[in-house]
């Protein structure tokens, strides 16, 4: 009897499908690699907590690997490692390799470096009652209240009057002062309190405190805005008007650190979706391949993939157009032989919440990078919903190279949803899936990710590469 069940159970085994935990597949070396890559990726998170300063550090890295800087027009041959900037806001980084573009394709790597954040209005500088403030408008999908009674950094550039761009970080370096913005007291907050969660913060509360000290000169109006824009002024060469051409953000003035007591968690801002963005440029930049690779790291994609460094940009498309031109091969003929991974982050499945998820389709933290077949909302509205071909064409690159990944979608049938990129790239002709790893808390000042399926990530592109 008890052979009968043995036999049952292993058949059962190979039949079911289980999500298997990564950490307990993992070897010990494997263990190992695990979190020694979490800890370059920490040092990314805490240095690139704008798109802007996101770019500057992936060229680094790229420069650091002797990729040299594309300009459209340029020449290229097999194994050319090159970058491409666009605006100082968005990169590409990519390495030309020995199989035949119209017939093989590329391999392309799609994820985003913007995050969600307070942005500091044109004119946002302000005095009320024995403080100073800068008016914001949040950009991206914000719980607004989470974003109250926290430290906050300044981060961005100031183009001044003459023409100067001014770079301004403050809020990271312990001596440095922080930020805030301000909540009302649980003893006068009846009232708050009962508004839905959408209106308990609204958005024009957002405002960021940064003074309070009257100016020395007893004589001026406004005698605290007065001290800030005398800072400003000496510190940056500012005066009020430069902040109409500037763009500057509010974001966490917390450094990517461990969760619990063995460390297998990373607490950030930012892993939404810097954790695809850091893995595939790694993946390019560390492995060579046979293909053609590019990792797309761009703006804008949590407001619709707008503008001239979003998704929607024809630069992308142009820049592929133009590598292909130098390399005398038809680009619709590469575009359909092209595959591509929308890198972008998934909702883990949260035990406290655990009513907005259907467990079987969910997201396990620790099971490793994350495929969905679609996205979008409702009736997959918005979705690329890619081809179970194409499915199954990743599944088999996975499997044979040990990944060990899992599935889901963003939570039950009509309670939420959400988009990426993979619809602009599907645009194009271009097979395409979405692959990411899966976030606690996704959207708040400080996300949670599992360093397992972090890694997993990293080895899924690299098996994508190949």
């Amino acid at each position: 009897m008890s052979d009968k069940k043995n036999k049952a159970q292993e058949r059962y085994d190979k039949l079911a499908y289980v999500k298997k935990n990564y950490f307990e597949e993992a070897s010990k070396n494997e263990r190992n690699d695990i979190y020694a890559y979490a800890e370059g990726y920490k040092a990314f998170l805490d240095a690139a907590k704008t798109e802007r300063e996101a770019c500057v550090v992936a060229v680094s890295r790229a420069k650091e690997q002797g990729f040299t800087e594309y300009h459209f027009g340029d020449a290229l041959v097999a194994g050319d490692k090159k970058y491409f900037v666009n605006r100082g806001k968005s990169v590409v980084v990519f390495r030309v390799g020995t199989r035949n573009l119209e017939t093989d394709g590329m391999r392309l790597i799609a994820s985003h470096i913007d995050a969600p954040r307070v942005d500091i209005k044109q004119i946002p500088l302000y005095e009320d009652s024995g403080m100073c403030y800068l008016k914001t408008h949040y950009y991206g999908g914000i719980k607004k209240y989470q974003w109250t009674a926290i430290p906050l950094a300044l981060h961005g550039i100031v183009i001044l009057k003459d023409g100067t761009k001014v770079s301004i970080r403050v809020g990271e370096n312990t001596k440095d002062p922080v930020f805030y913005i301000d909540d009302l007291l649980p003893h006068l907050s009846g009232e708050q309190m009962a508004k839905i969660g959408g209106k308990i913060i609204e958005g024009e509360q957002l405002n960021v405190v940064v003074g309070g000290l009257p100016h020395a000169d007893a004589e001026a109006g406004k005698r605290i805005k007065y001290t800030v824009l005398d800072y400003l002024n000496k510190e940056y060469g500012m005066c009020e008007e430069d902040f109409i051409s500037a763009e500057l953000s509010a974001v966490p003035a917390y450094s990517a650190r461990d969760i619990g007591f063995d460390r297998a968690f990373i607490g950030a801002y930012g892993h939404d979706d810097r954790v695809c963005a850091y893995t595939a440029l790694t993946a390019v930049l560390n492995n060579e391949s046979e293909h053609t690779v590019l990792a797309m790291l761009v703006d804008k994609e949590e407001i619709g993939s707008e503008g001239t460094t979003g998704m929607q940009s024809k630069i992308y498309e142009d820049l592929m157009e133009d590598i292909c031109a130098a390399l005398s091969a038809n680009f619709r003929k590469v575009r359909y032989a092209s595959k591509c991974l929308s890198a972008d982050v998934t909702a883990a499945f949260d035990p406290n919440f655990s009513g907005v998820f259907e467990k079987l389709n969910a997201a396990i933290v620790s099971c490793g990078t994350c495929m969905r077949k679609f996205t979008g909302a409702r009736g997959k509205s918005g979705s690329n919903d890619a081809s179970a071909e194409f499915v199954a064409e990743v599944r088999k690159i996975f499997d044979k190279e040990g990944v060990i990944w899992q599935t889901a979608e963003l939570g039950k049938v009509d309670v939420g949803g959400g988009g990426t990129v993979a619809k602009f790239l599907a645009k194009l002709n271009i097979d395409t899936i979405d692959l990411g790893v899966p976030v606690i808390s996704m959207h708040a000042p400080w996300e949670l990710i599992s360093k397992a399926d972090l890694y997993s990530n990293y080895r899924a592109f690299l098996a994508f590469m190949k």
